[in-house]
């Protein structure tokens, strides 16, 4: 049970530190403020060599196993907001809430020059759940290509080594003594909290998901099975989160009882692989689907040119129509399970072996 170590090659030296930093601000308007940059450089030395992750630290204080830890300042923000979004979803009066995720890279404020389909099509279902009176959050991660330092950091496996090394929300973020900032995920924690639906659209990229949508499904791992209270594990501990998990963990499920809905769209193949990957996913992390016609997968422009994909779009009237029918099941089915009305045949059941 004790922590295997060796992969790590070590802190790098001054030199190699530097070249990294200044990689980083190579535009020669940087050169024009040469001493400023030096002084900000030897500030980031300084915040990595002395491992400063986070910003600042305050007292955990009531409702955590050891109220004396120090606890980074913009997790327990984080943290604070995912309760009220979980208080608000949970209120019968609250109106009912929908998270529609583009999961394309492709923008037209990015090298591409174009919209997605992807995106085309979440502005469909958009219209379908407004007609229908449901509240719509937009999650489009093709801001992660076409906005200024803007990240949903890879996850970093802290679940592989024991669940309650894996805190929820995730804390391996920010991590300023390495320059791991500007993550997003803490406001996209907040959009899945506060939502009773969740319908993600998709294109296949190299018969997968996107990779920003795949950063973001990684960093879920938390959400299925995480610790919300870094103080048992006094923060990083893998040796304490062993030991924990060993003597029995429940692995709670913070997302689960939501509605999902898919839609996934291709012009080659993988379609099927992909939608089935994602419906896995999610019902393993305990959403619901709204029925078969909740989950989609279709080709745009079967084995057609690249250049008039949006223009296969334009004449595809049958899946505009499906997509509004996968809205359409998700409000129905939002508004079943709010009511009372759609219980998870398998809710009462315990699992055997929980992970």
């Amino acid at each position: 049970m004790e922590p295997r170590t060796g992969q790590f090659d070590g802190m790098m030296d001054r030199k190699s530190f530097g070249d990294r930093f200044r990689a980083s601000f190579g535009h020669p308007r940087f050169l024009e403020i040469a001493e400023a940059m030096a002084q900000v450089e030897e500030t980031a030395w300084q915040a990595y060599i002395a491992h400063d992750k986070p910003a600042a630290t305050e007292k955990a204080g009531e409702g955590y196993a050891d109220p004396e830890y120090q606890l980074s300042v913009e997790w327990k923000e984080t943290r604070s907001r995912l309760l009220a979004a979980e208080q608000r979803q949970k209120d019968p009066a609250s109106p009912s809430r929908v998270l529609l995720i583009c999961g394309a890279a492709r923008n037209d404020g990015s090298c591409p020059g174009e919209i997605s389909k992807t995106f085309r099509l979440l502005q469909i279902a958009k219209a379908e759940f407004a007609a229908a009176g449901v509240q719509v959050d937009e999650l489009d991660l093709s801001r992660l290509t076409s906005e200024y330092d803007w990240h949903i950091h890879p996850c970093k496996g802290c679940v592989s080594t024991a669940m309650p090394l894996c805190h929820w929300p995730c804390s391996c973020y920010p991590n300023h003594a390495l320059r791991q900032t500007n993550d997003w995920m803490g406001d996209i924690y907040e959009q899945w909290v506060a939502a009773h639906g969740i319908v993600i659209l998709s294109p296949v990229y190299w018969y997968q998901t996107p990779s920003a949508l795949k950063l973001m499904i990684d960093r879920l791992v938390c959400a299925d099975g995480g610790n919300p209270d870094p103080t048992l594990t006094q923060g990083k501990s893998a040796a304490k989160a062993k030991a924990i998990e060993a003597s029995g963990w429940s692995y709670p499920k913070h997302l689960a009882g939501r509605i999902y809905g898919l839609v996934v769209h291709g012009d080659v193949a993988g379609i099927e692989g992909t939608r089935r990957a994602l419906s896995d996913w999610l019902d393993w992390m305990g959403l619901q689907d709204a029925g078969a016609q909740s989950r989609l997968d279709r080709y745009i422009g079967y084995y057609e040119d690249y250049a008039s994909s949006h223009e296969a779009l334009d004449r595809d009237e049958a899946m505009q129509e499906e997509v509004r029918n996968v809205a359409r099941a998700v409000s129905e089915a939002i508004r079943q399970l709010r009511s009372g009305r759609l219980p998870a045949p398998d809710g009462a059941l315990t699992q055997p072996r929980p992970k």
